[in-house]
């Protein structure tokens, strides 16, 4: 157990150390001072003009949504082509089928979304030009979050300003300098460590048993490395980095996990950089970090521990709850992964979350239901400034003075805002589950189909998957059986609705603060670089989470929980 628990803690560490300076490195990017990549300007500068773009040209906010918006449908439009015409077309050597419509609705909005949701299997349902056509919408997808992100830094950096940037600057520069030398860095010590890389067919090899297998490859390391660097999480194969060829080792385990939180945490530190706080940066880090140890810690311990009605059995767990996890990575180190891939909307999973303790279970959908602990490439801190805008203004009327953020005042039109995009992600979530519970209740024996466990477990399942449609995360309890035109299209909605709307109200905050007059720091000023307001956020967040989610939890996980215990 202590050696997994070390395993752990060098994870950690080998994230934040390489963070810091590449939060840095980010900051440069964006700013536009120059870098170890600027070799790489004339490539950019010819998709600038093959793509008929002034990347000088300054966008206000609106500008910037429309530019996202745009280019999306345009993603939207191709990948539906792609998806259900793949049996056709080319580089398709296991001959699999074009996807139903629905499907391709639900794996087109999952993969432009950031949410990587899988209602299928890869090895057997894609193609190697589907894969790669979604390999693609990770580079893009992850790019479009960072992006928008960059030109809210840069609303609150300016004192009053109409002008953020050029979203498609962005947009190109953080493929080019941030994803690919990083992804490819990950691929090659991915493909050295035994994971495929290769446009070949099946292979064909002789079991131990005498009996023939057709064993699937790909072009996988490339695809494993933008996944988890973009908190993307769809993997190659059905099993994801559960499966042997996506995560090989405990080497690839650790440095696939280092990537599911690397860019996360450094978008904290570009934060610092661009506007030129650090000690604000020090203090968001803090307190993402506190309520990723607030998950992290009970999971271990309820994983680590085993399960009690095994143990009743007489059956000893030295090994913790191994029921859904891969030996050579241990309970530890899956738990691990669990929370890192919760709180970051990445999604991808090393073991299956329907077989995790109750109150593990609930800790992982807590991770997805705050949504803001570190979350995803960009827009996770789009969501923590939500809950920084309303923290500021309780802050500010429990002093009795005008609420303000970084210079600029909190009025009524910002909080609207900020109160719907709150309220947006429990609505989302609850709407959903309510609906499939009700349909499942009148009517079992025709949803029987649904859930492979009923109950307090089957509520928990599908919970957890309007949860993870909703923070754009992807990953299920697999007991739920996702791939029938109902969850595809609810789950389709809902991954649009949970993507682009809380972007767009973020967004339309900084714009408009930036556009406000700038009012200098004075004594009676509420300062957010301090642990007061570190705690006072924190406090919102878990609020705001505990009384929207609290009664949906009581009826799945933790009526499970004192089933079981």
């Amino acid at each position: 157990m202590a050696f997994e628990i070390t395993g752990i803690i060098i994870i950690f560490f080998l994230t934040v150390l390489p963070g810091i300076p590449l939060g840095r490195y980010m900051g440069k990017v964006y700013m536009g001072e120059k870098t170890i990549f600027e070799f790489l300007a004339p490539i950019e500068r010819w998709i600038f003009r093959i793509c008929g773009i002034d990347p000088n040209r300054e966008m206000n906010w609106k500008q910037h949504l429309l530019a996202m918006l745009s280019i999306n449908l345009i993603w939207f439009l191709f990948s539906m082509l792609v998806l259900m015409n793949m049996s056709w077309l080319p580089l398709n050597p296991d001959h699999n089928p074009s996807m139903s419509a629905d499907l391709a609705f639900n794996t087109t909005t999952s993969f432009i979304s950031n949410t990587n949701m899988q209602d299928y299997s890869g090895e057997s349902a894609m193609s190697y030009l589907g894969q790669l056509t979604l390999m693609f919408f990770q580079f893009v997808s992850a790019a479009v979050g960072i992006s928008i992100c960059i030109a809210a830094f840069n609303a609150l950096r300016e004192k009053t300003a109409s002008k953020l940037g050029n979203f498609y600057n962005y947009l190109v520069k953080t493929c080019t300098r941030v994803l690919l030398p990083l992804s490819i860095i990950v691929a090659i010590v991915l493909i050295f460590n035994g994971m495929p890389q290769t446009f070949l067919g099946k292979d064909t090899q002789m079991s131990l048993q005498g009996d023939t297998m057709h064993i699937s490859r790909g072009p996988v390391a490339g695809m494993i490395a933008i996944k988890q660097l973009g908190t993307n999480g769809g993997g190659f194969f059905g099993a994801n980095s559960a499966a042997p060829f996506e995560n090989p080792s405990y080497i690839t385990n650790i440095v696939e996990n280092v990537g599911i939180f690397l860019i996360p945490i450094a978008m904290i530190f570009a934060l610092g950089y661009i506007l030129k706080r650090r000690k604000l940066s020090w203090v968001i880090f803090c307190v993402m970090t506190f309520g990723f140890l607030a998950f992290l810690l009970p999971t271990l311990y309820y994983e680590l521990n085993g399960n009690p009605a095994i143990a009743h059995m007489g059956i000893q767990q030295a090994m913790g709850n191994m029921e859904g996890k891969e030996m050579r990575l241990g309970s530890a180190a899956s738990a691990f992964w669990g929370i890192t891939t919760t709180v970051t909307s990445n999604g991808s999973v090393n073991s299956m979350h329907d077989s995790f303790m109750p109150l593990s279970g609930m800790f992982a959908m807590l991770g997805m239901m705050v949504n803001a602990f570190y979350g995803g490439v960009g827009v996770g801190f789009l969501n923590f400034f939500v809950y920084m805008v309303i923290a500021v203004f309780i802050s500010g009327l429990m002093v009795g003075r005008t609420p303000e953020l970084l210079g600029k005042k909190i009025e009524a039109k910002e909080m609207k805002i900020a109160t719907i995009i709150a309220l947006l992600h429990p609505l989302l979530i609850l709407t959903g589950t309510a609906l499939a519970s009700h349909l499942y209740a009148i009517n079992p024996k025709a949803y029987s189909g649904w859930l492979s466990n009923p109950g307090y477990h089957g509520f928990s399942e599908m919970l957890y998957q309007y949860t993870s449609a909703s923070a754009n995360n992807g990953s299920g309890f697999a007991g739920l059986s996702a791939n029938v035109p109902f969850w595809n299209i609810t789950t389709g909605i809902i991954m649009l609705l949970a993507r682009y709307l809380p972007i767009i109200g973020p967004l339309a905050i900084a714009g408009i603060l930036a556009s406000k007059k700038y009012i200098p720091e004075s004594a009676g000023t509420l300062k957010i670089d301090t642990g007061t307001f570190g705690l006072m956020t924190y406090a919102v967040m878990i609020i705001i989470s505990a009384l929207a989610f609290f009664p949906a939890l009581a009826l799945g996980p933790i009526a499970e929980y004192f089933i079981i215990y």
